[in-house]
C-alpha cells in the first residue's frame, strides 16, 4: 500500500524517542554547553523548502536533527544525513539534510549543526559548515516505509531515511564498476517504449531508483555486488534501505545497510534448443580488430581476452552459419584470425567464411561464417551498391550438405541512433528513435526489396531499430516475419541494455514461406545482462574478475533460429 508524504511523516514522528542528554563536543572545541545555549535557528523544512532548491541559500542557519547516515570517511561523501526527529505535517517539504563535514559522529547522534544552506548539484546540504554539537543520543529514526514510483514526487523525500519492502529488479549495472551504482525497478526490468509492449519513458522514469555507494570514488577497489558472484541484470532485492540523495544529475539511494539480490536471473549455461535441422545465428562481436588500438583492443593482451571470450560465445552457438557485426573491415584479415582460432577449438576446417564482395568503407563490416560440412555455398556472395548503406549488406545462398531447401542469409547492420553528423530529419526527433531513422528506414525499405528477390530470404542482424520502430515496420509490411516475436516470450526478448531499458535491437527475420519452416528461436542472454567491468578491456575493471568464458563477450546477446528444410 503507498502512503502520502504527510503519512511518512506521521510515520517517521511515530518512530522517535525523546533524546537523552550527553557530552558533545562542536566543531572548533565549542564546549558541549553550545546545544543548550545556542538552539537551533531553523527547521530542516524551513531549509530543505516546498520547491528543488532551498530557499534559504547561501544563508548561514543552525539546524537541529538525528544521524541517519553516516558517509564522512575518505572514500565516501565526506559528510552525514540528518533528520528532523518532529517532522512538519507539509508532505511538500522534506525533513532531512545532508551536512558536508567529517566531525565524528554516528548513526543516533543528536547534533546541533551550524552551516550555509547550499545547493549542490541538485542536492540542498548544509555548507561549509561551522559547528557541529553533538548533544546526545536519541533512539533511531526508522525509515519511512515507501514504494516505487514513489507517491507525490521524489524531491519531498530528498535526505530522508527511506525502507523500500517491495521486490526490486536490477536494470542497470553499466556504471557498477566505475562508480559503484546500479539501478532497480519496480515491476521487474524496464523494456524500451519503442519495443512496443505499452511502457512509458514517464513511466519508466517513475519506476527506476538509482542505488549508489555512499562514495564519489571512482573505481573503488571493492566493487559492489560482485561477490560471490556479479550482479546480472534481473536479479532482485526487497527490503532496500538507505537515504535518498542526489548528484550528478540523479536522485540517488545511499544505503545504510547491505543490500543482497538474489539470482533471480541465474546464467544460461548454453542457449535454448531451437529444433530443426540447419541452426543459425546474429551476432555483433563489439570491435573484433586484429589492429590494435582503433576500435577494438587496445594491446595484445585485450586482444587475446577478447577473441577467447568470441570463440567461447560461438563455441556454445554451435551455430551451423552466423551473421556477424562490427568485424574490422580489413579484408578477410580479422574474419580468418577469428575463424583459425574458433577451428582451434572445435576441430580444424569446422568452419570457413564467406568474402564479402562489397564491404564498404566504413571500419566495420559484417561477415558470415558457416560450418563446411554442413552447409554449401549456392552461387556468388552479393551485395547492395545501394549509397545508403555505410556498411553494405551481405547476401548468400546456402543449401544444406545433407540435401534439403536452400535459404539465403542477408545480414546487416544498419545506421546507429548515435547523433553525430545528424541534420535536418535524420536529428533525434524526440520519438524514442533515435537519430538517422529515416535512413534506417530506407536501408529496411532497400532490404525488404532486396529479400523479396532471393529464395528463403532470412535477413537478420543488428538493426538498431527496437520492434514497434519505423524500420521494423517496414520489413514487417513487406511480409517478413520476426521469428523471435514468435518464438521468445515478453520477458525474455531482449538483446541489448541501454540507459537501463531493455529492448530488441538484434533481429531475424524470415521470408513467408521461409518462415513456415523455422523450428524455433531464441536469444542467448550471455551479454546484456552481464556488468560491463567482466569484459575483455583492462582498464578500469578488476583483473580478478575477468573469465575466457562467453559471458560480456560483447554488448549484444546473438539469436539463434532453427530451420527445417530437409
Amino acid at each position: 500500500m503507498r502512503r502520502t508524504a504527510a503519512a511518512v511523516a506521521t510515520a517517521l514522528a511515530a518512530g522517535l524517542a525523546t533524546t537523552t542528554a550527553g557530552a558533545g563536543t562542536a566543531l572548533g572545541g565549542t564546549p558541549a554547553e553550545a546545544c543548550e545555549s545556542t538552539p537551533a535557528t531553523h527547521r530542516i523544512a524551513q531549509v530543505q523548502g516546498t520547491g528543488a532548491t532551498t530557499p534559504l541559500n547561501g544563508q548561514t542557519v543552525r539546524i537541529e536533527g538525528t544521524v541517519t547516515g553516516d558517509f564522512q570517511a575518505d572514500d565516501q561523501l565526506k559528510g552525514f544525513f540528518v533528520q528532523d526527529p518532529a517532522p512538519d505535517d507539509d508532505p511538500r517539504t522534506s525533513d532531512g539534510l545532508f551536512v558536508y563535514s567529517t566531525k565524528e559522529v554516528k548513526t543516533g547522534d543528536r547534533v546541533l549543526v551550524t552551516g550555509r544552506a547550499v545547493e549542490f548539484g541538485g542536492l540542498t546540504e548544509l555548507s561549509p559548515v561551522t559547528a557541529v554539537d553533538v548533544c546526545g543520543t536519541a533512539r533511531s529514526i526508522k525509515p519511512a516505509r515507501v514504494r516505487l514510483p514513489l507517491e507525490g514526487g521524489v524531491e519531498a523525500y530528498e535526505g530522508v531515511l527511506l525502507r523500500f519492502g517491495q521486490r526490486l529488479t536490477a536494470t542497470e549495472t553499466y556504471q557498477l564498476g566505475r562508480y559503484g551504482e546500479v539501478t532497480v525497478s519496480e515491476g521487474g526490468r524496464l523494456f524500451q517504449p519503442t519495443e512496443g509492449r505499452g511502457g512509458t519513458q514517464a513511466g519508466n522514469d517513475a519506476r527506476r531508483l538509482l542505488v549508489d555507494d555512499g562514495s564519489t570514488v571512482q573505481n573503488p577497489a571493492r566493487v559492489p555486488f560482485t561477490e560471490p558472484h556479479a550482479l546480472r541484470i534481473g536479479d532482485t532485492t526487497t527490503n532496500l534501505t538507505g537515504v535518498l540523495s542526489q548528484g550528478f544529475g540523479s536522485y540517488r539511494l545511499q544505503p545504510t545497510s547491505d543490500t543482497h539480490f538474489a539470482r533471480a536471473n541465474p546464467r544460461p549455461a548454453k542457449p535454448a534448443g531451437v529444433g530443426g535441422d540447419v541452426k543459425v545465428a546474429s551476432f555483433n562481436t563489439l570491435n573484433w580488430f586484429t589492429t590494435l588500438d582503433e576500435r577494438g583492443a587496445t594491446t595484445a593482451e585485450e586482444q587475446e581476452r577478447q577473441i577467447a571470450k568470441l570463440v567461447a560465445a560461438l563455441k556454445g552457438l554451435d551455430a551451423d552459419a552466423v551473421g556477424l557485426m562490427e568485424v574490422e573491415n580489413n579484408g578477410d584479415t580479422a574474419v580468418k584470425a577469428l575463424v583459425d582460432r574458433l577451428n582451434a577449438a572445435v576441430g580444424a576446417g569446422t568452419y570457413s567464411w564467406i568474402r564479402h564482395p562489397n564491404p564498404g568503407t566504413d571500419a566495420i563490416h559484417v561477415s558470415i561464417i558457416y560450418k563446411t560440412a554442413r552447409l554449401t555455398p549456392v552461387g556468388a556472395a552479393r551485395s547492395s551498391a545501394e549509397p545508403v548503406f555505410e556498411r553494405p549488406p551481405l547476401v548468400q545462398t546456402f543449401r544444406p550438405a545433407a540435401g534439403g531447401a536452400p535459404f539465403t542469409m542477408i545480414v546487416n547492420h544498419f545506421k546507429s541512433k548515435g547523433c553525430d553528423g545528424a541534420t535536418g530529419a535524420d536529428r533525434d526527433q524526440g520519438d524514442g528513435q533515435g537519430c538517422f531513422n529515416p535512413r534506417r528506414v530506407t536501408q529496411a525499405r532497400t532490404i525488404a526489396d532486396l529479400a523479396a528477390r532471393e529464395e528463403g530470404p532470412l535477413v537478420l542482424g543488428d538493426l538498431n531499430a527496437y520492434s514497434a520502430e519505423d524500420p521494423m515496420k517496414v520489413l514487417t509490411a513487406a511480409g517478413l516475419v520476426g521469428q523471435t516475436e514468435r518464438f521468445v516470450r515478453d520477458g525474455q526478448r531482449y538483446s541489448y541494455v541501454f540507459d537501463g531499458q531493455s529492448g530488441e535491437l538484434d533481429h531475424v527475420l524470415a521470408g513467408p514461406e521461409l518462415s513456415k519452416r523455422v523450428s524455433g528461436a531464441t536469444i542467448w542472454h550471455i551479454n546484456s545482462d552481464e556488468p560491463l567491468i567482466l569484459d575483455y578491456n583492462t582498464e578500469y575493471n578488476p583483473p580478478g574478475l575477468y573469465r575466457p568464458d562467453a559471458y560480456r563477450s560483447s554488448d549484444h546477446d546473438p539469436v539463434l533460429v532453427g530451420l527445417r528444410l530437409r
